[in-house]
């Protein structure tokens, strides 16, 4: 079986955009994810990323187009600056976390809920009742929000270490483990669909 790391950030545009086609292929091919949420911000710091806030004018233009684009093409559609941005991604991330440890949902779902919450709807995917919401609907305990804090933020800090030296370097990530093949970015899921085609 083939296992892929799936390193994110869930506030990043991206994410949404990547809505649920990783697990698709996944499923496809009999493959496992392992979700590996991680702080975005700093991975850019670490890894010579510029912050978005800090890239050229020019740089952000182009980017708001091909958000504008993505979002049409794949029939997701999106703010252009939600309200709260960027939030603090630290309790949704141990959320997953701990979605992950507990298993019973599904996971999948939750991240892209948790992506649709602030992408789509405009919400605080800090506050605790979001959490709470987005992890019932996808078949969690909602107190996962403040159970296991502790391992949550450990393994958020892990997760950016393990980032780096398998050569991460945005988000989303995608590592399939057999060839350590790395596709970065939801326009290279289509990739990664054919390298599990391929092994």
């Amino acid at each position: 079986m083939s296992h892929i790391d799936y390193y994110f950030s869930v506030f990043s545009p991206w994410t949404y955009l990547a809505g649920l086609r990783l697990e698709e292929i996944a499923t496809r091919h009999g493959a496992q994810i392992t979700y590996k949420p991680l702080d975005l911000l700093s991975l850019f710091d670490r890894t010579g990323g510029v912050r978005v806030a800090e890239r050229h004018p020019s740089r952000n233009t182009y980017r708001r187009q091909e958000l504008d684009r993505w979002s049409a093409h794949l029939g997701l559609p999106m703010l252009a600056q939600p309200t709260i941005y960027p939030p603090n991604p630290a309790p949704a991330s141990y959320a997953v976390i701990a979605a992950q440890k507990a298993g019973g949902g599904d996971l999948g779902g939750l991240v892209h809920a948790i992506s649709c919450a602030l992408w789509r709807d405009d919400r605080d995917i800090s506050d605790d009742a979001v959490l709470r919401e987005v992890l019932t609907n996808t078949g969690f305990d909602p107190d996962l929000v403040t159970t296991g804090l502790f391992d949550g933020a450990l393994a958020y800090e892990r997760n950016l270490d393990d980032a780096i030296n398998a050569g991460v370097f945005g988000s989303p990530f995608y590592i399939v483990r057999e060839g350590d093949k790395r596709f970065w970015g939801q326009d290279r899921l289509s990739f990664l669909d054919s390298y599990l085609g391929e092994i």
